[in-house]
């Protein structure tokens, strides 16, 4: 099946492409985008593996849904498009890298910047039907991204993978901690940034990790 994906990423998950489970999920997504409105644009659902290249990658970021709303969503997890309002819990992430770091919060919420440095912004599940959150869900998509973080886990060494909250932290339990930095904490949700997200200080420890494996570090 032809999937319009970056190039080093398709050779790696061109056998996910071939299985029953991606066949029914791209029919299932096909339909949707056709009957209704879907999140986000069709061209953009690669999006986080598009601009961030297998070999480039440094830190997984995991998420859970795409945003539901209008112009939110483009392809990569907790980020938003250009002009629109900061969802509250891409706030706590701004003011936790303030707090952290101390870089004062940007003007634009699109994360693609930390995309291109290697920051894999990956949601779990890769479409969603305006206005219901989780609706693509157990659709196929987790197995897919199960799929590309168990790639990375396995051939690549000193990544840093950061899991927050319940969802993530159980999508990321199989990655071995002697091989990768794994971090995890509290979702940034208003509903729970209090109860470990604030003060985490992931940022400047992944950078730290980075730094000390020899590698560049995120300009966060």
């Amino acid at each position: 099946m032809q999937v319009q994906i970056e190039e080093s990423w398709k050779n790696r998950l061109a056998p996910e492409f071939e299985k029953d489970y991606f066949r029914i999920l791209t029919d299932f997504v096909r339909s949707e985008y056709t009957h209704y409105t879907i999140y986000p644009p069709g061209k953009l659902i690669f999006n986080a593996f598009n601009l961030c290249p297998f070999d480039k990658v440094k830190v997984v970021i995991i998420g859970q849904d795409p945003y539901h709303g209008p112009g939110q969503a483009h392809g990569l997890c907790f980020s938003v498009n250009h002009g629109i309002q900061f969802p509250p819990s891409l706030m706590n992430i701004f003011k936790e890298i303030k707090a952290d770091i101390g870089h004062d919060a940007p003007t634009s919420g699109n994360l693609t910047r930390w995309a291109e440095q290697g920051v894999l912004l990956l949601n779990a599940t890769l479409t969603v039907r305006a206005h219901q959150a989780g609706s693509h869900q157990k659709k196929g998509w987790e197995e897919f991204t199960d799929a590309a973080i168990k790639l990375l886990a396995e051939e690549k060494e000193h990544l840093v993978f950061i899991l927050w909250g319940a969802y993530a932290q159980k999508k990321g339990a199989f990655i071995d901690r002697n091989k990768h930095l794994v971090l995890a904490s509290a979702h940034p949700s208003p509903l729970s940034a209090y109860n470990g997200f604030f003060g985490n200080k992931h940022f400047s420890k992944t950078n730290a990790y980075l730094k000390a494996n020899g590698k560049e570090e995120i300009n966060w």
